[in-house]
């Protein structure tokens, strides 16, 4: 079953050409939502006014060896292995969602178009990524949901409390779940896995078809704005706030005193905090 190509199976009821037109309508509707979102926040002006103010008020010029230094830095660590998040659970749920994902969708892809039929035997890495991919998604999506949330863990509220921000992770949870329970039950040749399926494939336009309204496009804005706020370190303006100079020991210890004024009885003095929770 983990070695087996279900899309090849279902083609036996369902012809290729729909799953490859299916394929193609979800493709269209990431870019064609993430247009849209882009156009309705502004986020795409905002970002470019943004960025020409930025250069206007640079301290220093950036040579394109800095820059070209600067987006490897983004793609490595921002990107890649997901930088921002200072939270080691937090990134490490976020890195095998992320992951999971990615491995997922290309499997799905490459099965779909490249091996569509039982006709055309389907290498057994694809189907074997395509499952760990899934799991993955599973693993740190679930994870975070009921484990890392913030109004959950720190706030106390019920994980089964619903806002319009949660549709991007529900969703793709609902998705690649339900995508991976077709597949087991049509493996196992069980009554219902076209129900199964049918669900599957409801829950994964919703997925692709709500990126206006959910944090799909996020992923898109992200590694553009890492760069802007690297090169606005590296230009002096860091966005326009204020900065301790490495050069100016006095200001740094100025710096440290109003940290220790201003922190808890209990910070600096060797004692584990705890992370709040229910309050």
């Amino acid at each position: 079953m983990f070695n087996s190509n279900p899309f090849a199976e279902l083609s036996a009821s369902i012809p290729p050409v729909m799953m490859q037109t299916y394929v193609v309508v979800m493709i269209v509707l990431v870019a064609a939502g993430t247009l849209f979102d882009i156009i309705h926040k502004g986020s795409a002006r905002y970002f470019f006014e943004n960025w020409r103010k930025s250069k206007s008020k640079s301290k220093k010029e950036v040579s394109a060896g800095e820059l070209v230094s600067i987006a490897v830095q983004t793609g490595v660590i921002d990107v890649l292995t997901s930088g921002e998040f200072c939270n080691m659970r937090r990134r490490i749920a976020h890195l095998l969602t992320m992951y999971g994902f990615v491995m997922y969708v290309v499997a799905t892809a490459l099965m779909v178009f490249g091996y569509p039929t039982a006709a055309t035997p389907t290498p057994s890495i694809l189907p074997n990524l395509w499952w760990i991919g899934g799991l993955m998604v599973c693993v740190g999506g679930y994870w975070f949901w009921f484990f890392i949330r913030v109004d959950v863990v720190a706030e106390g509220r019920s994980p089964f409390r619903l806002m319009r921000a949660d549709l991007f992770i529900l969703s793709l949870l609902a998705s690649v779940t339900l995508g991976l329970v077709w597949a087991w039950m049509q493996g196992k040749g069980m009554p219902g896995s076209i129900v199964a399926f049918a669900l599957y494939i409801i829950a994964t336009t919703v997925l692709f078809g709500s990126v206006p309204w959910s944090k799909f496009a996020h992923m898109f804005f992200k590694p553009a704005a890492a760069f802007e706020k690297r090169v606005s370190k590296a230009d002096g303006t860091v966005a326009n706030l204020p900065t301790l100079s490495r050069d100016d020991p006095e200001q740094q210890k100025r710096h440290s005193m109003e940290l220790l004024r201003d922190a808890p009885m209990d910070m600096g003095l060797g004692i584990k905090r705890e992370a709040p929770r229910h309050h």
